[in-house]
């Protein structure tokens, strides 16, 4: 047992400790607390209750400096404001990689700092009480609404599992349940890890209000312009020296995360997430814990579909509620370069499976009980077995993109929308992602990964095989259903940068058609999707019908609640796609809207330069070479009396596809139908979309009209009883009478012409800013006019 002087003088020097992380904010004040911090831990021994006072004084204060935060429980107001004069921060913003270096070897997993963390977590001597507020939306909203739910979540979500505790009831409170999660110090530094860009995302949207076009915008340079994968060496180095957040990320994937060295940790190759308890499981549910915590962050957060469907139908859950609140919710901006390497790197394990592993089971949802093992196993089949991580990863990712696209505000910078296109390109390219795309990252932070680099150099760049079938189907959607709500987000935002929007729908056709083997492949599974009955003359379309089923569930629970509303000016608002269509012949199919697509393209592009005629071409090229055939077909007419010089927005008319007739045609995204925009008024925009709505129903201008038949006139049979007109009610009753008869018969024909015309009643310019404000000072103007008018004659 200690002394008490000596116990006492550790607690004094750990409140010392403590301020003067506190009050460190400039770059030689930061370096003087690191060096504080490494040489506290270096002098006292993790089991000294010295280690104790440090981790309840002043490790909390050191995670209010790192990330920027006010206390661990401040608003998230006060955070963004001191966002700014946290210690990450500080090393990016003054570009200086001597403390950048400083801090990351404080917070290296091989640091000091973490040896001391490890040992205490071993004795148990520090626990935290982690805000419920910082949790990812869903989850606080679970914890909050029953504690049916925390039980649940205790025993399926890994980075909550045996974490929720209940509080005994206050005396204010009697019969209420109170829950809070507890942590010990590794889980509460990996937390506060995952919600820093969270928070600092959320603190940059709110001061980002002006979005700027750029005209040149090339592919390649958004793509470069992510720290960490740029193929460009010059001018970017220091700057991802100074990316400490990055550096830190990756370090810890690196060291809790295992991807190609799994077998040692799995002597019986099943899953990460299902191992005996003699293998190794310290490790494991380490690594377990740390993903599904970024996942949950990171992909999840304001998802309101957080959990498989069968799997809340099953435990009872319900996020309908959530699902009222956080249903137009987009995902939060700006994770597009963490999120790229959390995938690209949990991706490396797919690498694994491909090479060697014959057979990896799916992940499970919990090793608690028999159900739920039984249930995990029907949620995640073995056709989804191609990886532990992917198959953890698979749903998160896919609705985090979706959601990304079919969400994401008109009127936007489309920044965000192409960081998460790439991490989608990477995902669906596993066979393009090595060793080497770490490259930089490895020689930033120790320079260990060379050796390794060079043998895995022979196996990456080999493109598609047959090898990578069982990846492909496990994750079909990536490559038929989310490429269908691409182009409808490439409709959508074509006017925002058509050259990067064109460059973008170019990409994803060259990953389907970069090899023949994987365009046959999506072919066929989509022609076994469709089929009723199994054809018994092609041995290889019998083998993938046991994939449709399991496609169909992912179909169904992936995409639960997410579909395009009638507000967004999407294509397929109508027709949801509830079922795959890329190969679809129909107006909604993807040929048919990738053929409008390239003319919109070509017409928003003929202003600029010969370049952007070489990029419709080539996606002309790869678009015959995924459909067959000459895809943009030319446009024909019925006589020369018929060629008139039509404008760019009467050609371009959803309506207009193909040679279809028009009255078979629906309208889809029109602008009368467009998200409500920032020079209109809101309220009187709906009303007035709700009025004309009702007025073309009524006056039919829905409708084309009809040329088959010649119209019938009707005729009136008069009396032969006629009397005269007398007296002033009669003859105004009859002048009124005449009056309405004309002016119905004024409308009548009004509407004919429209519907002969295709065109409707549309209010909605009466919602322009513009014109309100003009109504309201005329408005003004008249009452002041007979205000001072009554005045001057009283």
């Amino acid at each position: 047992m200690h002394p008490h002087s000596y116990t006492v003088d550790s607690l004094s020097k750990s409140q010392d400790l403590s301020a003067a992380i506190l009050s460190s904010s400039t770059p030689p004040q930061i370096s003087a607390a690191c060096d504080s911090i490494s040489s506290f831990l270096h002098s006292h021994p993790p089991d000294h209750p010295s280690s104790r006072h440090f981790f309840s004084l002043a490790f909390p204060s050191l995670i209010c400096r790192l990330y920027g935060f006010d206390d661990t429980t401040s608003s998230a107001q006060a955070q963004a404001q001191a966002h700014s004069r946290g210690w990450i921060d500080t090393a990016f913003h003054e570009n200086d990689p001597t403390l950048a270096s400083r801090l990351f070897s404080l917070l290296s997993p091989n640091g000091v700092l973490f040896r001391s963390i490890s040992a205490v977590d071993r004795q148990s001597l520090v626990k935290y009480v982690f805000p419920i507020e910082r949790l990812p939306e869903w989850a606080r909203f679970a914890i909050s609404s029953s504690g049916k739910d925390c039980e649940i979540l205790n025993v399926l979500c890994p980075f909550l599992k045996g974490k929720i505790k209940e509080e005994s009831s206050s005396s204010i409170f009697k019969g209420a349940s109170i829950y809070r999660v507890e942590l010990n110090v590794f889980e509460y530094f990996v937390f506060w890890f995952a919600y820093y860009p969270i928070c600092r995302a959320n603190s940059e949207n709110v001061s980002n209000v002006t979005v700027k076009r750029t005209n040149k915008f090339k592919l390649e340079n958004w793509a470069s312009s992510i720290r960490g994968f740029s193929q460009s060496k010059r001018g970017n180095e220091e700057k991802l020296e100074c990316n400490l957040y990055l550096r830190l990320l990756y370090a810890y994937l690196r060291a809790f995360v295992p991807v190609y060295d799994l077998g040692s940790h799995q002597p019986y190759r099943s899953s990460l997430l299902h191992y005996a308890g003699g293998n190794d499981g310290s490790v494991l549910s380490r690594a377990e814990f740390f993903v599904d915590t970024l996942v949950n962050y990171w992909l999840v957060d304001s998802d309101f579909s957080p959990l498989p469907v069968n799997v809340c139908k099953s435990f009872g859950l319900s996020f309908e509620k959530l699902r009222s609140v956080l249903g137009e919710t987009p995902p939060t901006a700006n994770l597009g370069e963490v999120v790229n390497l959390l995938v690209k790197y949990l991706n490396l394990n797919a690498i694994t499976v491909k090479e060697g592993f014959d057979h990896v089971e799916s992940p499970k949802w919990s090793r608690a009980d028999a159900k739920s093992r039984e249930l995990a196993a029907s949620v995640n089949s073995s056709l989804r077995a191609v990886g532990s991580w992917n198959a953890l990863i698979q749903r998160p990712v896919y609705r985090f993109i979706l959601r990304s696209l079919i969400l994401c505000p008109v009127g936007t910078s489309i920044k965000n929308a192409s960081q998460i296109f790439y991490a989608w390109v990477s995902y669906m390219e596993p066979w393009n992602v090595g060793l080497d795309d770490f490259a930089e990252l490895d020689a930033v932070v120790d320079g260990s990964g060379k050796d390794v680099r060079k043998e895995d150099t022979n196996g990456k760049g080999s493109g598609y095989s047959s090898l990578w079938q069982g990846y492909v189907l496990s994750n079909y959607l990536y490559y038929s259903s989310l490429v269908m709500h691409f182009i409808g987000f490439a409709h959508k935002f074509l006017h925002t940068d058509p050259e990067v929007i064109v460059q973008m729908v170019l990409k994803v056709i060259q990953v389907l058609t970069s090899s023949k083997e994987l365009t046959v492949l999506v072919k066929n599974v989509d022609t076994v999707f469709h089929s009723k009955q199994v054809v018994s003359g092609s041995s290889t379309l019998n083998n993938l019908y046991r994939c449709v089923p399991f496609i169909r569930e992912q179909l169904q629970d992936w995409e639960d609640g997410l579909s395009e509303s009638n507000a967004d000016g999407s294509f397929l608002h109508e027709n949801w796609n509830k079922d795959l269509r890329l190969f679809s012949d129909g107006e909604d199919g993807g040929q048919q809207l990738l053929q409008l697509f390239i003319l919109r393209a070509e017409a928003e592009l003929q202003a600029y330069s010969g370049e952007n005629i070489q990029l419709i071409d080539a996606l002309k090229r790869e678009v015959s070479c995924l459909f067959g055939g000459h895809v943009v077909k030319p446009v024909s007419f019925m006589s020369e009396m018929q060629e008139h010089e039509q404008t760019r927005d009467e050609i371009f008319k959803p309506r207009r596809v193909g040679n279809q007739a028009l009255a078979g045609v629906k309208y889809k995204g029109d602008w009368m139908k467009r998200p409500v925009s920032d020079d209109e008024v809101a309220w009187l925009a709906k009303a007035l979309v709700w009025l004309s709505s009702w007025l073309n129903e009524h006056l039919g201008l829905n409708q084309a009209e009809s040329t088959t038949e010649a119209p019938e006139w009707s005729y009136v049979d008069v009396s032969s009883d006629v009397r005269d007109v007398c007296g002033p009610a009669e003859t105004m009753k009859m002048a009124f009478s005449a009056f309405s008869s004309w002016l119905l018969m004024l409308v009548a024909s009004i509407a004919t012409i429209m519907r002969k015309h295709g065109l409707r009643v549309n209010l909605r310019i009466l919602a322009s800013k513009k014109i309100v404000m003009c109504l309201l000072v005329y408005t003004v103007f008249s009452l002041l006019k007979k205000v001072f008018g009554l005045l001057c004659r009283t």
